[in-house]
């Protein structure tokens, strides 16, 4: 989890290299099967892959890289290879904006993903808004993405923060209390986020404090002390990442594991393999989750895919860059064409099919803002259970994507589609 966990480049020609210190990222087999020359589908992908979101985006291109794959495997997008063209915004947001142009303009990319950041995600969409490329964010969550500054290319598969904050509030509420205090990370994730939650908690009479700390945050402690003297019935650490961890590891230091409950939105997978296991606790929502003993097809993924990961178990970011190169295959394959305005004509309203959705109601990309209805897993976090090292969470409740993002005109989106 930790940023010095990551190597400091990443290089992509045919085969894609990553720094030894990525450990599961490395990549030795030709990463594109090469098909009788014919030009191939390009997709430029953009994430942090130093920073301190750093194993969130490293968890995506891994999830990405074994997706093209085993795309190319089964003869790619259009009886075309699929080449992934990998680019590290460095979790800053000019980068990120330059590595779009380059992704474009120079290695003439079909489709654009990225990124983690939701910062630069909403930046990116500016390049491809204006170049007319698909752009499809597989884990940026800021809502305006998917609401009032939505973009008829632009296409998003993780939740948007209101979604998150509206599945878990009713249950922080009932379970712990209407008392809480926020650690939030200053940028646009955070900020739509616990707007979202401020929301919900006042609707159920509820108080609040909190701060507003740097995405990179390392040093919580005058906020943990801040926390400690207004008693709160629950912390939310809505920080993401590396920060996300060094302040539950302060937390447990301060001895308020025993003070007041732990909840929020996302305790990914990457971050609880690494926390305290006092820290293992609260009540949080996963956007998707591997152990869901229902759905057939969800066994077949982890089975295929965790070999590839070192044998650990996929996280939701692993699914997200999964279902993201899927509806690019899916959408071409639906418009006959790679042409973006055709492509995103497809992919609206599409629904995934079992084997791609993951998940045990239907989802699709709806038509109306180009937000990913996907199911909602709220439930609480544990010390490893009796399914193996990862087996971290709990799922007490499925709340289906339609329930949690409420109608498409509410979000403020109203697509513009070229003439």
């Amino acid at each position: 989890m930790s940023r010095n966990g990551v190597g400091p480049m990443v290089r992509r020609r045919r085969i894609l290299k990553v720094g030894a210190g990525i450990g599961a990222l490395q990549f030795t087999a030709p990463f594109i099967i090469q098909a009788r020359g014919e030009q191939p589908v390009k997709i430029g992908f953009i994430d942090p892959i130093t920073g301190s979101l750093s194993a969130l985006a490293v968890s995506e291109v891994e999830g990405a890289k074994w997706t093209v794959e085993q795309m190319n495997k089964k003869g790619g997008i259009l009886g075309r290879p699929v080449e992934l063209l990998v680019e590290d915004s460095a979790n800053d947001t000019g980068t990120g904006v330059q590595k779009a142009h380059k992704l474009i303009e120079r290695d003439k990319v079909d489709v654009i993903m990225g990124d983690v950041n939701s910062g630069i995600a909403y930046a990116i969409m500016g390049v491809t808004s204006e170049k007319k490329v698909l752009h499809i964010v597989p884990g940026g969550h800021t809502d305006p993405i998917t609401g009032k500054d939505c973009k008829w290319n632009t296409f998003r598969t993780c939740n948007t923060t209101a979604m998150d904050a509206a599945a878990v509030t009713g249950e922080l509420v009932k379970k712990f209390g209407k008392k809480w205090f926020f650690i939030t990370p200053d940028y646009a994730y955070g900020k739509t986020l616990q707007e979202n939650f401020v929301k919900n908690l006042k609707k159920a009479g509820g108080t609040y404090e909190g701060d507003m700390l740097p995405i990179a945050n390392t040093d919580f402690s005058a906020t943990l002390i801040k926390a400690k003297a207004y008693k709160p019935d629950v912390l939310l650490n809505n920080m993401g990442g590396a920060a996300q961890l060094n302040c539950m590891k302060q937390f447990v230091q301060f001895g308020m594991a025993k003070e007041m409950a732990l909840g929020g939105a996302l305790y990914e997978i990457e971050t609880l393999r690494s926390v305290p296991k006092e820290a293992l606790t609260g009540w949080w929502v996963m956007e998707w989750w591997w152990n869901q003993p229902n759905v057939p097809a969800v066994k077949q993924f982890v089975d295929a895919i965790s070999p590839a990961l070192g044998g650990k178990k996929p996280s939701a970011r692993h699914w997200f860059s999964y279902v993201s190169i899927n509806a690019v295959r899916l959408a071409a394959e639906k418009a006959k064409s790679l042409e973006a305005v055709k492509m995103a004509h497809a992919l609206s309203d599409l629904e995934l099919p079992p084997e791609i959705a993951l998940s045990p109601n239907k989802i699709r990309y709806r038509g109306g803002d180009h937000q990913l209805m996907s199911d909602l897993f709220v439930g609480q976090v544990q010390p490893a259970g009796p399914g193996g090292p990862d087996d971290l969470f709990k799922v007490e409740s499925v709340v289906p994507g339609e329930q949690a993002a409420g109608s498409a005109e509410a979000t403020g989106c109203k697509i513009s589609w070229p003439a």
